[in-house]
């Protein structure tokens, strides 16, 4: 039976307001749900429910806000349904943009900080190691429990907000130090240094990993490098979207995993797969669905474009011209984007004739025109999901590769790394 304390009572009988209630009876239908005998506090959250997805959710988070709820925590907001400022510049339907931006402002009014990132451990402050949180999306799922260390379950649309308004969730999963031990061992053999050094390799391990581990948590032995939190964003990235990764460990870099055997809290693994390079290769093919070397658009940034990303991409711009008929898109949050503005960053993707967006994303929004039929990309996710969500064909390659098919205008990718 679900113990209460005297505040969670409080909160149940109204006494914090009827939008604190109304949340507060989901979290414990929901403690029930996952069989958990108490709550336990939370000092942030991260809420997915801001994409737009229907009448239901604005309806949803408007009454929340109608009925006074706010939220107990520091609560950052994902990508909404769409750019608020930016999107006369593409195809949005207005009523749709119109919806998205009332629920935005709705979250606003419950206390949100308005981000509108998927990215959220990009900026600062941001979890620490051992912090219990609330966090939506699976990217960041992945990213706070792997990289930060920090303690969250995968809180899914419309629970999550319920979480930041009563700072309480239920004490399960991967809250639980015994939950969140290793339990599928990924052994690398015979990936050399200038792979694994390479930015192009962690999606491509995110998505076989994903695809090996499903829902459970795997562990990653053999990687050689330290690590970029690019690198390792991307790879928790695609393996939440191939699989349901909610925390990965890779032995002597993410903090859980200082050895193979801490990773897995001494126990031994349920299972255990060696991963080669005809593995690896046989992955990057799957994340490729276009034939032939026709290119509509080069898209960027799922998860959201870093600083880091951007100090990247900008010397491989300068000098460069870019086809007409190849649009270049960026996507990430406000905050980045301020930040790549004033390091002089965006002249050059703006003298190369590439766009940016904030706020949201071409997966969370209906902004690609209809001719954009073939679509090239650095991210796993962006290539995982395009084909279903954007009814599009994508070419899967190393950010140098966008740049040199969008002067080229077509497809081109270097194979020596993977050749080799």
């Amino acid at each position: 039976m679900l113990q209460l304390t005297d505040y969670d009572r409080a909160l149940l009988d109204g006494e914090y307001g009827p939008g604190a209630q109304m949340a507060m009876r989901i979290i414990v239908r929901m403690a029930g749900v996952f069989g958990a005998e108490r709550l336990l506090d939370i000092t942030a959250a991260h809420i997915d429910s801001t994409i737009f997805m229907g009448d239901a959710t604005l309806e949803y988070a408007e009454r929340l806000a109608s009925l006074g709820a706010k939220v107990a925590v520091p609560s950052t907001t994902n990508v909404s349904g769409v750019d608020e400022h930016g999107w006369t510049a593409w195809p949005v339907p207005p009523d749709w943009a119109e919806k998205a931006k009332r629920q935005m402002d709705a979250y606003r009014r419950m206390g949100c900080i308005p981000c509108f990132t998927c990215a959220p451990y990009q900026s600062e402050p941001r979890p620490a190691f051992g912090q219990q949180i609330a966090w939506g999306e699976s990217n960041a799922i992945a990213f706070a429990n792997s990289v930060l260390g920090a303690r969250t379950e995968r809180y899914p649309d419309l629970l999550d907000i319920c979480a930041a308004i009563t700072g309480r969730v239920p004490a399960t999963g991967l809250h639980l130090t015994e939950n969140r031990a290793g339990q599928v061992l990924v052994r690398l053999e015979g990936i050399h240094k200038a792979l694994q050094a390479d930015d192009s390799f962690y999606p491509v391990l995110g998505h076989l990993t994903g695809r090996l581990a499903g829902e459970r948590i795997p562990v990653i032995d053999g990687v050689t490098v330290q690590a970029t939190e690019d690198q390792l964003k991307a790879l928790g990235a695609a393996a939440a979207s191939s699989g349901a990764v909610a925390l990965f460990h890779v032995v002597g870099v993410t903090p859980e995993a200082p050895t193979l055997e801490a990773a897995f809290q001494g126990r031994a693994p349920l299972s255990s797969t060696t991963v080669g390079m005809p593995e690896l290769r046989a992955a990057r093919l799957e994340l490729t669905t276009a034939t032939g070397d026709r290119l509509d658009m080069v898209l960027l940034g799922s998860p959201h474009f870093s600083l880091a990303e951007f100090r990247q991409l900008a010397p491989l711009l300068v000098g460069q011209v870019r086809r007409p008929r190849v649009r270049f898109l960026v996507t990430t949050s406000r905050a980045v984007a301020l930040l790549a503005e004033r390091s002089g960053l965006l002249e050059p993707l703006r003298r190369f004739g590439g766009q940016i967006t904030v706020d949201t994303c071409p997966l969370a929004s209906p902004m690609l025109p209809p001719e954009i039929r073939t679509l090239m990309t650095n991210s796993a996710k962006y290539a995982y999901y395009a084909p279903g969500m954007l009814n599009a064909q994508v070419v899967y390659g190393s950010l140098a590769d966008c740049v040199r098919s969008a002067v080229a205008g077509r497809v081109v990718r270097d194979e020596r790394l993977w050749n080799d």
